[in-house]
């Protein structure tokens, strides 16, 4: 029976609660449209897997440090700037149920609140000299920015190989896990050899996490629907780029010509939902999410039995197999 994000989190429940205290304190501003901004930003954030991550991992490793609070504190500020920017240039008015920043504010405004954000991320690192957990989370951001042009920059033709999509997702997704785990490792003053396997395993769970997302795409949802929504996006996902590598020319043309110019047609994504299934690729894309979930549990046998350790390994099962 899977576990409740509350009883993974319980052996780090009393850090949260502090982390939750000091992030709070870090939004604090004396410019009163900004403050209100930052209180709807903190009251908005969900589940704190971020945070878990790193305050899990530096357990795991050694102690929590003032520094594991910082860490834990830098990667929300610049991963959420890099949110906020993200809703100006797809033009979106929601995220995760709550309205946009640029939806309420305007793009002009939620920019400057990016930038701000990240400014503060900056220095509180710069200011605590905690500069080998900057280096960890501005590698993580750089990387979240190039895995995004990359996709569409291959977005254009849809001729993505697999080697290309794990590029794509290393980068745009696993990238923020892998620095999770890595600053958490850092902030316990664990050694390089250590920092790194904290890194790797981060970023085998952020890719099992992206795939799992991919499946979504083709799974029912509550009115017993696949979604299509990758396919409306012209995403090109690994489930449909397995099956694409697998097809003969003509269907393989066919499909493509769907997703790049019919991808609004519901009945001609349903086309590609069934072409997906039938080619096996929902099945294969399981089969690879699977076994590097199982790569992760192996990284994390490098670490010494606790029950942080344990609730890692706990997060890892919750994290891949959400519902949603």
């Amino acid at each position: 029976m899977a576990l409740s994000i509350e009883q993974i989190q319980a052996p780090v429940k009393e850090d949260l609660e502090i982390f939750e205290k000091k992030f709070r304190q870090s939004m604090k501003t004396n410019v009163s449209l900004l403050d209100r901004i930052m209180t709807y930003i903190v009251k908005r954030k969900g589940k704190q897997i971020r945070p878990l991550f790193v305050f899990l991992t530096a357990h795991t490793c050694g102690s929590i440090t003032e520094a594991t609070y910082r860490g834990a504190a830098l990667i929300e500020l610049l991963h959420t700037a890099t949110l906020v920017h993200d809703d100006v240039v797809d033009d979106a008015s929601y995220r995760r149920g709550f309205f946009s920043i640029n939806a309420l504010w305007k793009n002009k405004v939620a920019v400057l609140v990016g930038d701000y954000l990240l400014s503060r991320g900056l220095l509180l690192s710069i200011d605590n000299n905690d500069f080998e957990l900057l280096k960890i989370v501005s590698n993580a951001v750089k990387e979240m920015s190039e895995g995004e042009l990359l996709q569409m920059e291959k977005a254009r033709d849809l001729d993505i190989t697999e080697e290309v999509y794990f590029e794509i997702i290393r980068q745009k997704t696993a990238s923020l896990l892998s620095s999770c785990c890595a600053v958490g490792a850092a902030s316990a003053n664990s050694n390089a050899a250590t920092i790194e396997n904290a890194r790797l395993f981060g970023e085998k769970v952020g890719l099992a996490f992206q795939i799992k997302d991919d499946l979504f795409d083709y799974s029912n949802d509550e009115i017993g629907k696949p979604t299509g929504l990758d396919i409306k996006e012209k995403k090109m996902t690994l489930p449909l780029i397995h099956s694409l590598s697998k097809a003969g020319w003509m269907e393989k043309r066919k499909i493509v010509n769907i997703v790049k110019n019919h991808s609004d047609d519901a009945k001609k994504r349903a086309q590609v939902i069934k072409f997906v299934e039938e080619a096996g690729g929902i099945a294969y894309a399981s089969e690879v999410m699977k076994k590097i979930e199982q790569e992760a549990y192996t990284m994390l046998n490098f670490f010494p039995e606790s029950i942080y350790k344990q609730s890692l390994g706990q997060l890892v099962k919750y994290t891949i197999e959400r519902r949603k």
